[in-house]
């Protein structure tokens, strides 16, 4: 018996239909890069959007209802794609990315392996990668969603090749190994200690110096302690761009200490590493061509729009062992598709990816390293220029030294609760829409955290900034709402 019911399929109708929708969509996107350095650095959810986005699971679609409420959405994002948005380490991203995003989504490629140009793509970004950070041809890397998982991927390689991988099947005892970091350091890294079995007890945090620098005499003598009690270092995971405030390490000095001590260095460089390509900020870096492996994002200072991080890797062996698994419905071939060993999902967790490696590489080959790099020393320039105003004003009173393009600084006012009052403070510059910094602790005290990373920032922002601080902040002291207690 013929089954007469037409067969379906998602694709339209009509295609010229079709592009007209894909038009209009891609102008509304624009129009939104356009404007996004004017107005409001942020938009909180109206209770319309709110509601819209909790209706009924859809049994039928609508293709003109989806089209309208994705553009609805388009202005209330984090705000990062304004020149005000100065809170935590986020990127700006760049209109030309909506380009990659567009051919990478109808290529609709899994990077998880096989022999097909957007592997050969990754494979060019990998290439260059180990240039910028003059890593050997033989080194190997992997694009992932970014340094958390990075410093994932590198950690558990050092942890496996401490047991020359044996670790992969029988595991690791808790309280065996140790690894150190600064105070300072990302929090991915103890969460990389408890998601691979080590416990965060694991990570000894070594304080830093004045310039919040890891303190290497006490790192030598936490390494030495642990030796003699019996446990086994065997990480070190310096810091390029610590988050609170921007410090570098001393890399050199660590790749001595983990040469003679025999242990891996990783380098956590979410965004201080690619200041690589920076005149300015290269000598600072002076060691990480030394260290076993590096983790950042080019999501944060290179811009390619989220998300886009990278683990690079010395040893291709190690980071191969550490992850290559290979069963018969993943068997390789010499030719046809299942070609191009070895495959990416040998140096990684995910057999599924997606085609981030084509926004990367975009982004490098339409702007180049030089440019990128000039812009990241316009951010640093900046962040110094920020910290002359603040310098020269009686109200304001910087908290840390401006390393790279992180100020820290706070408002000040007598018979305040300074904490509290800074606090607030950041809470109205973002809930008023004019800057969108955020707040750290600088040795106990709250302070208003500045970091730029930011390509469509100008001077003339932080002045705003600045202006607005002085205004909010004598508008809620004079309330009286933040009085000491």
């Amino acid at each position: 018996m013929t089954n007469t019911q037409a067969e379906q399929t998602l694709d339209p109708d009509d295609w010229d239909s079709f592009r007209s929708r894909a038009h209009a969509m891609l102008d509304a996107a624009i129009d939104q890069m356009i404007n996004a350095p004017q107005g409001r650095v942020w938009h909180p959810v109206t209770d319309e959007i709110k509601a819209a986005l909790q209706s009924d699971l859809p049994a039928l679609g609508d293709a003109q209802t989806t089209d309208a409420q994705m553009k609805n959405l388009l202005p209330y994002g984090v705000g990062n794609t304004h020149p005000r948005f100065f809170g935590w380490v986020h990127g700006a991203g760049t209109p030309s990315n909506i380009l990659a995003e567009m051919a990478a989504a109808a290529m609709n490629a899994n990077l998880g392996g096989r022999d097909h140009v957007a592997i050969y793509v990754e494979k060019q970004v990998i290439a260059w990668v180990k240039a910028i950070f003059d890593f050997p041809a033989s080194a190997s890397g992997l694009i992932v969603s970014g340094t958390s998982i990075a410093t994932l991927i590198a950690l558990k390689a050092a942890r496996d090749r401490v047991s020359d991988f044996a670790a992969r099947k029988t595991g690791i005892s808790a309280g065996q190994l140790v690894g150190y970091t600064s105070t300072q350091t990302h929090s991915c890294v103890a969460r990389a200690f408890d998601m691979l079995g080590l416990g965060t007890d694991a990570l000894r945090k070594i304080p830093v110096n004045a310039n919040f620098e890891i303190d290497t005499d006490a790192l030598r003598a936490a390494i030495k302690a642990d030796r003699a009690a019996g446990l086994t270092p065997f990480a070190v995971i310096g810091t390029a761009g610590a988050v609170n405030v921007g410090a570098i390490d001393d890399l050199d000095t660590l790749a001595d200490i983990a040469a003679g001590e025999n242990i891996w260095l990783h380098i956590d460089g979410a965004f201080g590493a690619t200041g690589i390509l920076s005149d300015e900020i290269k000598p600072k870096l002076r060691g990480i061509e030394r260290t076993d492996s590096i983790a950042f994002d080019f999501h944060k200072w290179l811009h390619v729009n989220y998300d886009a991080g990278f683990v690079l890797m010395r040893s291709e062996a190690d980071h191969r062992r550490a992850f290559s698994e290979r069963p018969d419905y993943l068997k390789g071939a010499d030719r046809g598709l299942a070609a191009g060993n070895p495959w990416p999902t040998e140096y990684g967790p995910e057999l599924s990816r997606g085609f981030r490696a084509l926004k990367i590489w975009a982004q490098l080959s339409e702007h180049g390293t030089e440019k990128l790099g000039q812009l990241i020393s316009q951010n640093c320039a900046q962040a110094r220029y920020l910290g002359q105003l603040v310098d020269a004003d009686p109200q304001l009173e910087r908290r840390a030294p401006v390393a790279m393009n992180i100020c820290c600084f706070r408002y000040t006012a007598p018979e305040t609760n300074l904490n509290t009052l800074n606090e607030e403070i950041v809470i109205q510059l973002q809930l008023r829409g004019i800057a969108a910094p955020s707040t750290t602790m600088i040795h106990g005290e709250t302070a208003i955290r500045v970091n730029i990373t930011n390509h469509r920032t100008r001077r003339a922002d932080l002045d705003i900034l600045t202006a607005a601080i002085r205004e909010i902040g004598a508008e809620l002291v004079g309330s009286g709402s933040h009085a000491a207690h």
